[in-house]
């Protein structure tokens, strides 16, 4: 195995970093600028006018704008929504739905219902009619379900591509950490043609979700190191920088520890996920890495951002400081996964079966 960076991911990474020297928006302002990059792009197939990458050109983008806090609907519209779609979508709908992503059409998934992340077995029902697919449910902490122009719902039959502006169809904001807005999605209803629904894809939605999740995660804790050794090099106490206080140089230096050891799960699972080996023995290696990720990601990454918070004292508290986005993003993709004791079950789950 081989983790190095090749041509086309170190293509991705200086279109984003050059855009984000260019651009001082770090929110949804910035979305407009990623378009016009043709970066949403870069895995649409070559006939639709993308470039025909995968996972691992998209982990690269994503860790680099997270790496700036950026709050923009990428996470969701390529990790949640248009690498699951690639490998199903029927040729019509694909013929409507790549052309908008490319022009910059927000996707997300309903990856959890109550009580139920990433749910495996969703209550939420598919009944079918002649050509016609009803679907009725509730899903939770739907990322920018508001700014979506389609919404992947995993059903009972499958996975539903539902339109957002559809009949029966309730989109209720719920409260969030920081610049990534949420709602409750709730189906009634909701009429959409068969050939939206695809069957199976569950799983496959998950893995693709997690490794998109990690990517965002392992750059969100190298921008918030960046930041933190900087202010600890450069803020000053009793006429010497924080930084030579071995208190607080062995903090950074523990968040440096997890910032390395999540950065390799990240890397080694996206890794695992673009090869094209179908044996038991690898797709039992994707799982494993896959669970060890998330729960990396939802035990160890919340705790790093607060140590990197109180390492910047009173300033990382203001929420006009950029540590505030660092932060509220963990926190929320984070609790997107279930929380650190659903993933440790999962993962000891996974131990105990083999």
């Amino acid at each position: 195995m081989d983790f190095t960076r090749d041509e086309g991911q170190d293509a991705v990474a200086e279109v984003v970093v050059s855009l984000l020297e260019r651009e001082p928006a770090r929110d949804i302002e910035l979305w407009p600028s990623l378009i016009e990059t043709g970066l949403l792009s870069l895995a649409l197939p070559e006939r639709f006018g993308g470039d025909g990458m995968g996972l691992p050109e998209v982990s690269v983008l994503l860790t680099e704008l997270a790496a700036d806090a950026v709050a923009v609907p990428a996470l969701p519209t390529l990790g949640f929504g248009l690498l699951p779609l690639l490998s199903g979508l029927p040729a019509s709908v694909a013929e409507r739905v790549y052309p908008e992503v490319a022009k910059g059409a927000v996707l997300t998934a309903a990856l959890s219902e109550r009580a139920n992340p990433f749910v495996v077995k969703p209550e939420t029902t598919a009944v079918s009619d002649g050509d016609t697919v009803r679907i009725t449910g509730r899903k939770v902490a739907v990322p920018y379900a508001e700014q979506a122009r389609w919404l992947l719902v995993p059903t009972n039959s499958g996975i539903a591509l539902v339109d957002s502006d559809s009949v029966g169809l309730t989109l209720t904001p719920s409260p969030v950490s920081g610049g990534i807005p949420e709602c409750s999605v709730r189906l009634d209803q909701v009429e959409i043609p068969a050939e939206q629904l695809l069957p199976g894809g569950i799983g496959e939605l998950h893995r693709l979700a997690i490794a998109s999740i990690g990517a965002t995660a392992d750059g969100l804790l190298k921008g918030a190191l960046v930041l933190t050794a900087e202010h600890l090099r450069t803020r000053r106490q009793f006429n010497r920088p924080l930084a030579e206080f071995q208190a607080v140089a062995q903090q950074i230096a523990d968040v440096y520890v997890v910032s390395r050891t999540l950065h390799a799960a990240a890397v080694s699972a996206s890794w695992a996920l673009a090869q094209s080996d179908s044996t038991p023995p690898h797709q039992e290696r994707i799982d494993d890495d896959l669970d060890v990720l998330a729960y990396t990601v939802a035990s160890e990454l919340p705790a790093a951002m607060q140590k990197c918070h109180h390492l910047h004292g009173g300033l990382g508290v203001d929420v006009t400081h950029p540590m505030h986005r660092y932060y509220s993003q963990a926190k929320d993709i984070a609790r997107w996964l279930g929380g650190e004791s659903f993933r440790l079950d999962r993962l000891g789950a996974r131990c105990s079966s083999t």
